[in-house]
């Protein structure tokens, strides 16, 4: 009993700034992940948060497919005489147009975080600021390319024929990804400005539905009135069609090419800072 008193009597010993600073140094440091490295994790998470819940899947799977099916059939003995003609002309455009309409979700994914507070802890790594965005568009490319065969595939049962062959397919379909990587920096700034998941898909819902269909997507500009062709002809979407669709024809249509990346890099250089100011002030 008195061995226990005069032991919880006893006083720790004060502890030195210069003895807790030889021992928060006693070990090196691990190095700074670099910029790289970093947003390589980052995208490693988005993919795994894919595979535990993959539903969400459903957008680049069942919409892509319904999509092909359901325009190819509606418009096209109207169109081009018969699905088969149409298909042709229509599966790059329809490719183009949904993995767009897909990179609306990459806010959505952004917001989500935010409202659980995950973003608190990223903010506090020592890491580089925009690894946590790029992670988030990297994951998201490959959900692109998943799209991307899968519309491909469904195309090629229901008779397209590319005659670029597999290279002009590989480089239509690379290209569309680097567009839409540059185009998701718009949603994440929505992500990141709006407080809710519903506000950022209503508002994505609004941008991007008359950008996709004000294009030549579905038919050619020369049949629409002259005020509409002047916007159509002008859109970022169309430059990216027409540069997918001659792609996997076999051509090299370079205006459109320096076009659609142009508009890329502009995307970039206009909303990345955008993004992260957003992101830093959060």
């Amino acid at each position: 009993m008195s061995t226990a008193t005069s032991t919880d009597s006893k006083e720790l010993a004060p502890v030195s700034a210069e003895s807790l600073a030889a021992l928060l140094i006693a070990k090196e440091r691990p190095p700074r992940p670099s910029a790289l490295s970093a947003s390589l994790t980052f995208g490693w998470r988005a993919i795994l948060k894919i595979k535990h819940v993959p539903e969400q899947l459903f957008d680049v799977t069942a919409f892509p497919i319904m999509m092909v099916l359901m325009y190819t059939y509606l418009f096209g003995g109207a169109l081009a005489g018969s699905p088969e003609e149409y298909i042709q002309f229509l599966l790059p455009g329809i490719l183009v147009m949904s993995v767009v309409m897909i990179t609306m979700y990459t806010g959505v994914s952004v917001n989500a975080d935010i409202e659980k507070g995950v973003f608190d802890r990223f903010r506090s790594l020592p890491i580089w600021r925009p690894a946590t965005m790029v992670g988030y568009l990297l994951g998201d490319a490959l959900r692109y390319a998943i799209a991307s065969v899968v519309m491909l595939t469904v195309g090629l049962i229901l008779g397209y024929r590319p005659d670029g062959g597999v290279m002009g397919v590989v480089a239509g379909i690379a290209l569309l990804i680097v567009f839409s990587f540059a185009f998701s920096w718009i949603w994440t700034m929505f992500g990141l400005m709006l407080r809710t998941e519903k506000s950022v898909m209503g508002v994505s819902m609004m941008v991007i539905f008359p950008l996709t269909f004000l294009s030549n997507v579905f038919v050619d500009p020369s049949t629409m009135p002259g005020w509409l062709q002047a916007f159509v002809n002008n859109s970022p979407i169309t430059h990216l069609a027409s540069a997918v669709r001659e792609l996997m024809a076999g051509e090299w249509p370079t205006a459109e090419i320096a076009w659609s990346l142009g508009w890329s890099g502009l995307f970039v250089l206009v909303f990345g800072p955008v993004t992260m100011r957003l992101y830093n002030r959060k």
